[in-house]
C-alpha cells in the first residue's frame, strides 16, 4: 500500500520556523517531522510513499537526496574523483517527490495525484504524530467495505483542566476533553474513487469531499485512543521535542 503524505502547505502558525523551511522539515531529536511519519508507517510494512511538495519543496527533495551519504559511511577517493557508499541502505522506501503547487488545498493536493494512485492507499498530513496502529486501521477499513475510513482521536485539551471545590484546586491536569468527542485524527485509507469528488485545486479534502462522504454514509471512523498530536504552535513543538529528550516519545514505535 501506498501512502500519500501531504508536505505543501505555508505552515503560517509556526512562521518562527517555517520562513525558511517548510513545515514537514521542522526537527525533532535531529530528524524532520516528515522523517518521524514514514519511519512509523515503515514499522507497519508501508515503505511507498508519494509526498505532495509545495511551497519550499527543494528543502525536502534536497533532504532525501542528501539522506543516503548522510546516514552511511562513505568511500571517496579524491584520485578519480569518486565516491560510494558503503553499508545497508539507510531506509527500505520508495520515495515519489510530486510538485502539487504552491497556492492549492489540501483536496487540490490529492486530485493532482490521481496518476499515481490506481489502488487503495493511506493519507496523512505531515506534521502529525501519533502511536495509530496502521495494520489495525487498514484492517477496519477492509472490514467495512465503504470508500474511507477516518482516524478520529480524543485531542487533549490546550488547557490545564481543574477539579474545583469552591476556590479550593483538588486537581489540574491536561487530559482529553471528551472520549466522546473526537477530531479528525488525520490518518486516513483511502479508495481510488474518492478523488473523483474533489472538484479542483481549491478544494479543502476536510469540507465538501469528506462532508458529502459522510452524507452518503461512504465514511467511517476508526477510534484511536493512544498517542496523537498535531504541531502548531511553538508550545506543542516544545513538548514533543521534550518527550523525545527524556526518551518518552510515544509516537516512536521503532
Amino acid at each position: 500500500m501506498k501512502a500519500v503524505i501531504l508536505a505543501g502547505g505555508f505552515g503560517t502558525r509556526l512562521s518562527e520556523k517555517t520562513d525558511v523551511i517548510p513545515k514537514p522539515m521542522i526537527e525533532i531529536g535531529g530528524k524532520p517531522l516528515l522523517w518521524h511519519i514514514m519511519k512509523n508507517l515503515s514499522q507497519h510494512g508501508i515503505n511507498d510513499f508519494i509526498i505532495a511538495l509545495g511551497y519550499k519543496g527543494e528543502v525536502i527533495k534536497r533532504y532525501f537526496l542528501e539522506y543516503p551519504n548522510l546516514v552511511s559511511d562513505l568511500e571517496i577517493n579524491w584520485q578519480n574523483n569518486s565516491f560510494k557508499t558503503t553499508g545497508n541502505n539507510p531506509e527500505p522506501w520508495n520515495i515519489q517527490l510530486i510538485d502539487t503547487g504552491d497556492n492549492v488545498m489540501t483536496g487540490g493536493r490529492l486530485a493532482r495525484l490521481k496518476q499515481y494512485l490506481p489502488e487503495r492507499f493511506l493519507f496523512t498530513y505531515g506534521d502529525g504524530l501519533s502511536n495509530i496502529n496502521i495494520n489495525s486501521l487498514v484492517e477496519f477499513h477492509r472490514s467495512h467495505g465503504k470508500l474511507a475510513t477516518v482516524t478520529a482521536v480524543s485531542p487533549v485539551s490546550k488547557f490545564g483542566i481543574l477539579d474545583l471545590t469552591d476556590n479550593t484546586v483538588n486537581s489540574f491536569s491536561e487530559k482529553p476533553l471528551n472520549n466522546e468527542q473526537r477530531i479528525n485524527g488525520g490518518y486516513f485509507i483511502l479508495e481510488p474513487e474518492v478523488i473523483g469528488r474533489i472538484a479542483g485545486d481549491s478544494t479543502r479534502w476536510e469540507k465538501e469531499p469528506c462532508e458529502k462522504l459522510a452524507t452518503d454514509g461512504q465514511l467511517m471512523a476508526y477510534k484511536h485512543d493512544g498517542f496523537w498530536q498535531c504541531i502548531d504552535t511553538l508550545h506543542e513543538l516544545r513538548q514533543l521535542r521534550g518527550l523525545w529528550e527524556m526518551d518518552a516519545a510515544l509516537w516512536k514505535t521503532w
